[in-house]
């Protein structure tokens, strides 16, 4: 049984790895066009969607496409993406910062799936989380999977109290995906490629950094439609 379970981590390790390498092969453009449109299809899904009301009352957003998640027996998580803030006043987004989510979980589960996640955050703790060197997500930050319709009047006390709220678009076999235990964290090899030079999330999400030309598309999927945010 040992020898069994030994050979189990090394699957699970070696899966990981493999998402990790592939993933290392997009380019950062493409990773931002892939985060636009997850953003624009997820907001535009109606009834079925994030609320426009929840997205204008964010004080950040994490955007992460096609998160890698394989395994047998250990399910291994790992995707890249970026994050935005609110501007100083509540207008308009900050230039985006690289992201990186990993994490694991226990569990019979045999295959492997890409799963787009957006991340809301909704009030000052959270952004503190995020401002930090790495969270870990049902740990550090409080977490509720976020309602879905155009409409939203009913709020429930775990929404209304979370710092953060979730929202996923599943393909593959599994159905779904919880994000506790998951870890984020700055993707410094991406700013770098962004920004040309050594950058913190912190730098980046709270200065005056100007947005990348290759980000174009996904700086117009965060600003349609999004009013500023009251204050």
């Amino acid at each position: 049984m040992r020898k069994k379970f030994v050979a189990f981590l090394a699957i699970a390790g070696s899966m990981s790895m493999a998402a990790y390498a592939a993933d290392r092969e997009i380019k950062v453009d493409d990773r931002l066009d892939a985060s636009a449109d997850t953003l624009t299809d997820m907001m535009r899904a109606s009834d079925k969607g994030i609320p426009q009301n929840l997205m204008d009352k964010a004080h950040c957003v994490v955007v992460v496409p096609g998160m890698k998640k394989a395994g047998f027996i250990f399910a291994a998580k790992y995707g890249r993406g970026f994050a935005v803030c609110r501007r100083s006043g509540g207008s308009g987004w900050s230039a985006p910062a690289a992201m990186r989510v990993e994490g694991g979980s226990v569990g019979f589960q045999i295959g492997a799936s890409e799963t787009d996640i957006v991340l809301l955050v909704m009030n000052d703790g959270g952004m503190k989380r995020l401002l930090s060197d790495k969270f870990t997500i049902g740990g550090d930050a409080t977490a509720a999977a976020g309602p879905i319709g155009r409409d939203v009047s009913a709020q429930t006390d775990a929404t209304m109290k979370a710092e953060m709220l979730s929202y996923s678009r599943s393909r593959g076999l599994f159905a779904g995906i919880s994000l506790d235990g998951a870890t984020l964290r700055p993707d410094e090899e991406t700013n770098r490629e962004l920004y040309g030079h050594a950058s913190t999330n912190r730098e980046i999400l709270t200065g005056d950094f100007k947005t990348p030309a290759v980000a174009g598309k996904f700086e117009h999927a965060l600003h349609r439609d999004s009013p500023k945010r009251d204050q």
